[in-house]
């Protein structure tokens, strides 16, 4: 920690993530407005001191939706990371352990994986079910482990040559024990950098995909559809596109720098 607050690229990505985070975490109690209620007088109003970010065509605060909104993105972000980084780590861990077969069949389905571009592989698997939150996180988890499946396999072939590793197989540990308690803590490093990063590609993804209408359904708000409802209305309704993609790109902007940083501290360490 005191390394991310001496860095001031790490710092600032901090900052921003935990402003973000309490926002999304307090958005209930920071809602001037019910983010769904509709009020037929207060249609597409720019910013005022009543609606802080405007209001849109059916005359929902803007502010308010964008709080949820937060709520959303960032959940999705960050479950979807949680399941690609699980299941990087157990295939990565296979494949640099025991190498032989496991690696060649594991990596060669990395390989057919990265060859398909990910986000029309999850448009085609969001196509064939029910667009909603829980889908979306398991789809984009199922469809972003190779890169970590790829460093964890890196970090274990480099490790597994260690005297501790060695030492430990000596003396007749399990390799589910070497695994576990040896390679893997000495692999931490490079997979949080890979899970910080991995957060802002999965907060973008998400965007994407309600912007296209797949994501998120209506009512809920999330900040792709905000910004779907305010494409037809740019040319007059500014902020319906403004904050939304302001709130996209410092979330991604907050997120890398924080992973940039990391990334610096542990590459110093070693």
């Amino acid at each position: 920690m005191k390394k991310i607050i001496k860095n001031p690229m790490s710092l600032a990505g901090l900052i921003i993530i935990l402003i973000i985070g309490v926002l999304a975490i307090f958005a209930g109690y920071l809602s001037p407005f019910d983010p769904n209620y509709i009020n037929i007088d207060a249609i597409l109003l720019s910013p005022n001191e009543f609606h802080w970010m405007g209001t849109d065509a059916l005359g929902r605060d803007v502010f308010s939706r964008m709080l949820h909104g937060a709520q959303i993105s960032l959940l999705v972000g960050i479950v979807a990371v949680g399941i690609s980084t699980f299941i990087g780590i157990i295939l990565g861990s296979l494949a640099g352990y025991y190498r032989g077969i496991a690696d060649t069949i594991i990596m060669r389905l990395v390989d057919v994986m990265l060859s398909i571009p990910s986000f029309f592989l999850i448009l085609a698997v969001i196509a064939f079910l029910t667009p909603s939150i829980w889908n979306i996180m398991i789809v984009i988890g199922l469809t972003s482990w190779m890169g970590v499946t790829r460093l964890v396999r890196a970090e274990f072939l480099s490790l597994k040559e260690r005297d501790f590793v060695l030492a430990a197989q000596t003396l007749g540990a399990s390799d589910f024990r070497i695994i576990l308690t040896h390679l893997l803590p000495n692999s931490l490093g490079p997979i949080i950098v890979s899970t910080v990063l991995g957060v802002a590609s999965a907060v973008l993804v998400e965007s994407g995909l309600s912007f296209l209408g797949l994501g998120v359904q209506a009512p809920t708000a999330s900040w792709g559809n905000i910004l779907t409802d305010g494409k037809e209305y740019i040319q007059f309704a500014w902020w319906l596109s403004l904050f939304p993609g302001l709130a996209i790109l410092i979330t991604v902007l907050g997120y890398n720098l924080l992973g940039e940083g990391l990334r610096d501290n542990f590459d110093q360490n070693t």
